[in-house]
C-alpha cells in the first residue's frame, strides 16, 4: 500500500521500515540536519534509507562528521563510499586540515591522484592552507608546478592560498609571481599581497597597495594595523585606525593588542576605555590583550575592573582568557587572587601550571612554586623549558642551591630537554648568591655556547654582593665585549673597588667608563592610585 500524497516527500521511518524518500528531497534532509548540529539524526537517516543515497548524500554526513570534530568517523565512512568525486576528496582533505594533520593531508592527497581523480583548484587551496607553516611547506613550488600542469586557473582563492605558502618560504619572487598570474584581484589577493610585504619587512610596499586599493575590507585595515605594530610604528598604525570610518572589535582588539605588544600598556588600556565609550562590545580577544596591558603596567585597579567587565558580559572563561586573569593578578602583585582564579579553571593547560610556578617565583614564594611544579608533574603535564625557567628562578630567589642543582641537570636525564642560556643564568645567579662564585665559574665554562650579557651580568651582580675584585673584573670584560655602555659595570664595579679599598682600580674605572662612555643606571618607583 502506497502512503498517502501528501505525505510521501516527509520521513517516515521505525525500526522495521522507511519509506523511501527522493533522493533530492532525502539530501535535503541530510543537509538539514548536519546545518544544525544533528549529525548523530542524520546518521539514523542516512543507514535507514539507504536506496535514496547518492554521492552528495554521503559528502553531506562526511562533511557533518568534520564539522563536529570526528574525523575519525568521516574517515570510517569515506573508505565505505561506492563512488568518490573530488568534493569527496576535498572534504576530506578539509578535515585533515582542520585537525592539524598534514600528514593525513598529504598522503590522502596522494591517494587521490593514485586512484585517477583529477583534483580541482579548491583541492589545492586546501592543501596548500594544510601545509601552512609546517614541514610540508616545501612542496608549495612542486604543488603550483602541478596546478600549472593541470591547466586550472588561479582563483582568488587558489591564489592566495598560493601567495600565502610563498610567504612561508620566503620566497618573495614566487609571491609576487602568483600575485601576476592571479586573473581576478579582488581584495582578497591584496590584502594577502600586504600581509606578505609586512613578513618580508616592506612595510611601505605594504602601504602602497593598501592605500592604491578601489576597494578594502575590515581584514585590510586589520592587516595595516597589526604590520605597523610589528614594526612599532604605534603612531602609523593609529593614523590608519584614526581613518577608518566603521570600527569594530576587529579593529580596536587589534590596535589594543598591537600597544600592549609594543609596550605602550596605558595606551592600549586607553584604546580599551574609548572602545568601551564606543558602545562596541569587546570579545575574548580584546580582554586577552587588555590583561596583557594590565600585566605589563603593573595596573591591578584597572586589572580588577576589567575581570568585572568580563562577568558582566558574560565572556566565556577559556583555559587562555583564565590564564591570562592568573598572570594578571600574579605580575601586579595579588598572589592570592591568581591562586583562586588558578584553581577554579576546569580545564588546565602546561601554559596555566607554567604561570602560577611563574606567579610564586617572581614573588620569592620558592616552595610554593616547587610544589606547583610537583603537582603539575603528577596531573600528567610533561614539563619544557619555561617551566624550568620558573622554577630555577624560585630556586634563585629562595636560596635553595641544592634543589636547584636537582632540578637543572634534571631536565636532560628525566625530560631531554636542553638547557638554554635562561637556564644558564638561573644557576649562575643561584651559585653566585649563595656565594658559590667558582661554581658559577666553572658552569659558564662548561656553557655550550658564549655567554651572554645577561649570564655575565649575573656573575658580576654576584661578585659586588661578595666583594670579588677577581671575578668581577672578568664579568664587567665579559659585559663590555657585548654591550659597551651598561650602567651595571659602573655601579658594581665601583662598589667592588670601593669595598676592597682599590684606589687604583676606581681611578681606572673612571678612565674606562669615560672612554667607553657608559651610562650611570638610574632606578624608579611608582605608585598606583585607586582615585
Amino acid at each position: 500500500m502506497r502512503p498517502p500524497s501528501s505525505l510521501a516527500l516527509l520521513f517516515r521511518a521505525s525500526h522495521f521500515h522507511c519509506y523511501t524518500l527522493s533522493t533530492v528531497n532525502f539530501n535535503h534532509k541530510i543537509n538539514e540536519l548536519v546545518r544544525t548540529g544533528n549529525v548523530n539524526d542524520a546518521r539514523k537517516l542516512f543507514d535507514e534509507c539507504s536506496h535514496s543515497r547518492n554521492t552528495v548524500s554521503w559528502n553531506s554526513l562526511i562533511n557533518g562528521y568534520i564539522k563536529t570534530y570526528q574525523i575519525t568517523e568521516a574517515q570510517k565512512l569515506f573508505e565505505q563510499m561506492p563512488q568518490r568525486d573530488v568534493v569527496s576528496w576535498n572534504t576530506m582533505l578539509s578535515g585533515f586540515r582542520d585537525a592539524q594533520n598534514p600528514q593525513k593531508a598529504h598522503h590522502h592527497f596522494l591517494q587521490m591522484m593514485g586512484n585517477g581523480s583529477r583534483p580541482d583548484e579548491l583541492t589545492f587551496a586546501v592543501l596548500m592552507s594544510a601545509f601552512l607553516n609546517t614541514e610540508f611547506d616545501v612542496l608549495v613550488s612542486q604543488l603550483h608546478g602541478l596546478v600549472i600542469r593541470l591547466g586550472l586557473d588561479l582563483n582568488i582563492y587558489l591564489g592566495s592560498a598560493l601567495m600565502r605558502g610563498y610567504i612561508g618560504l620566503r620566497d618573495r619572487d614566487g609571491f609576487c609571481r602568483v600575485f601576476d598570474e592571479i586573473l581576478v584581484k579582488d581584495v582578497v589577493p591584496c590584502n594577502v599581497l600586504i600581509l606578505g610585504y609586512i613578513e618580508f619587512g616592506l612595510i611601505s610596499e605594504a602601504k602602497r597597495v593598501f592605500d592604491l586599493m578601489p576597494k578594502r575590507n575590515a581584514f585590510s585595515w586589520s592587516i595595516m594595523i597589526n604590520g605597523y605594530m610589528k614594526n612599532k610604528m604605534v603612531s602609523e598604525a593609529r593614523a590608519v585606525f584614526d581613518r577608518l570610518s566603521e570600527k569594530d572589535v576587529v579593529s580596536w582588539t587589534a590596535m589594543i593588542r598591537g600597544c600592549a605588544q609594543c609596550e605602550e600598556f596605558v595606551e592600549a588600556l586607553d584604546m580599551f576605555i574609548l572602545m568601551m565609550d564606543s558602545g562596541t562590545h569587546p570579545n575574548h580577544y580584546t580582554f586577552s590583550s587588555v590583561l596583557d596591558a594590565c600585566a605589563g603596567c603593573s595596573s591591578l585597579v584597572m586589572g580588577n575592573q576589567v575581570h568585572g567587565c568580563i562577568l558582566k558580559f558574560g565572556v566565556t572563561f577559556d583555559v587562555i582568557l583564565a590564564t591570562g586573569l592568573v598572570d594578571m593578578y600574579g605580575k601586579c602583585g595579588d598572589v592570592d587572587a591568581a591562586f583562586r582564579v588558578f584553581e577554579s579553571m576546569l580545564t588546565k593547560n602546561l601554559v596555566s601550571w607554567n604561570s602560577i610556578i611563574g606567579v610564586y617565583a617572581r614573588h620569592g614564594l620558592a616552595r610554593r612554586a616547587l610544589e606547583e611544579f610537583e603537582r603539575m608533574v603528577g596531573s600528567g603535564f610533561f614539563p619544557d623549558q619555561v617551566s624550568y625557567i620558573n622554577v630555577l628562578s624560585a630556586c634563585v630567589h629562595g636560596g635553595m642551591v641544592e634543589e636547584g642543582e636537582a632540578i637543572f641537570y634534571s631536565m636532560q636525564a628525566k625530560y631531554g630537554i636542553e638547557a638554554e642560556m635562561e637556564h644558564y643564568s638561573c644557576m649562575v645567579d643561584l651559585y653566585g648568591r649563595a656565594g658559590e662564585l667558582e661554581k658559577a665559574k666553572e658552569l659558564i665554562k662548561a656553557m655550550p655556547f658564549e655567554p651572554d650579557v645577561v649570564v655575565w651580568g649575573a656573575l658580576l651582580g654576584a661578585c659586588g654582593l661578595h666583594s670579588s675584585v677577581e671575578l668581577g673584573e672578568i664579568a664587567a670584560t665579559g659585559m663590555y665585549k657585548l654591550e659597551h655602555d651598561h650602567p651595571a659595570v659602573y655601579s658594581i664595579l665601583s662598589k667592588i673597588y670601593g669595598e676592597n679599598g682599590v684606589g687604583s682600580g676606581a681611578i681606572q674605572l673612571d678612565k674606562m667608563i669615560r672612554k667607553w662612555r657608559a651610562r650611570k643606571q638610574k632606578a624608579g618607583s611608582w605608585i598606583e592610585s585607586n582615585t
